[in-house]
């Protein structure tokens, strides 16, 4: 066998060991909440779903008390198509979880004294401290992305980026942060109903933003630009993970699942409180109801149910 096939194989066999490794971790991590999940297929049933949800929202709590005594420092960064999904599972990510603890950060669009700036200067300053966890709604990449295709920056800044990206995220794991980066992957067929969604859905319409509505007409270009991200900074220290994002639901939970596996944890959450007893007395009186601005009651004549 050639040199160059020997280092094929070992490439391969490394490769073959890392899959296995990874998959090892999302067992455990299914094991841990006892899910069902892997037994459906398509579309999952809102009574599953929540069911599954809620199991992994009681695991997260666990992860969160683990990285506060453990003093770990955790960072993921959200990224893909618009409408594909990011918002909603970082939103089920937080849903229980203390804001103090676990914060998301979605920077906007960069002032003129940030665009001055060393470009990762602006994400710096919201890198986690120990025992913190923070989730990025869009984050450092999008200089690779929506910089690169709607020409915010310049041909040099954007090669500059690929180049220095990744020994920027080498320094943040040696750091001693945790890096997990997700790439939602959606369709463009299922891209487009959702933007529709989004049209007649009143509560909906805000997130159709014109950079969406340009995205939408630019879709080869990002597509070019997401394969020459990732084939510069699908790095060792932190590997990009695609999350297939067509069914939302399921996108939710898988994400959640590896999130958790990537993160060995034990279980700390205090044991149940016993409350002790109110002081009782008359040295308190409260003041008369009348006297305060109370919001009105819009619903008293209807019963609880």
């Amino acid at each position: 066998m050639t040199k160059d096939g020997i280092k094929k194989k070992k490439k391969r066999n490394s490769a073959e060991k890392n899959g296995k490794s990874k998959s090892k971790a999302v067992d455990a991590a299914l094991s841990r909440v006892g899910s069902d999940i892997k037994v459906h297929k398509g579309k999952l049933p809102r009574r599953l779903y929540e069911k599954e949800l809620a199991k992994l929202q009681i695991e997260l709590v666990k992860l969160q008390e683990w990285v506060k005594a453990e003093g770990l420092k955790v960072v993921a960064l959200f990224e893909g198509r618009d409408a594909a999904g990011k918002g909603g599972t970082i939103k089920r990510i937080t849903q229980s979880l203390n804001p103090r603890v676990c914060r998301v950060v979605a920077l906007g669009t960069p002032t003129e004294r940030e665009k001055t700036q060393w470009y990762f200067q602006r994400y710096v300053p919201h890198l986690p401290a120990a025992g913190e966890i923070v989730l990025f709604d869009r984050s450092w990449y999008n200089r690779a992305g929506v910089e690169n295709v709607m020409g915010f920056c310049s041909d040099v800044e954007y090669e500059e980026f690929l180049r220095t990206c990744p020994e920027f995220e080498r320094m943040l794991v040696r750091s001693g942060i945790i890096l997990l980066k997700y790439w939602f992957s959606v369709s463009d067929q299922e891209q487009e109903r959702r933007f529709q969604s989004r049209i007649t859905d009143p509560t909906k319409r805000w997130k159709l933003s014109p950079m969406d509505l340009e995205s939408r007409r630019r879709w080869v270009d990002y597509s070019k630009a997401k394969d020459a991200m990732f084939a510069h900074t699908d790095i060792k220290q932190a590997p990009w993970y695609v999350v297939e994002a067509d069914v939302k639901k399921r996108a939710r939970l898988n994400c959640i699942i590896h999130f958790l596996s990537q993160l060995p944890y034990e279980d700390l959450t205090p044991e149940p409180i016993e409350l002790p007893p109110r002081s009782e007395g008359t040295s308190y009186v409260r003041p008369p109801i009348a006297d305060q601005n109370v919001v009105p009651d819009n619903f008293q004549d209807i019963g609880e149910k």
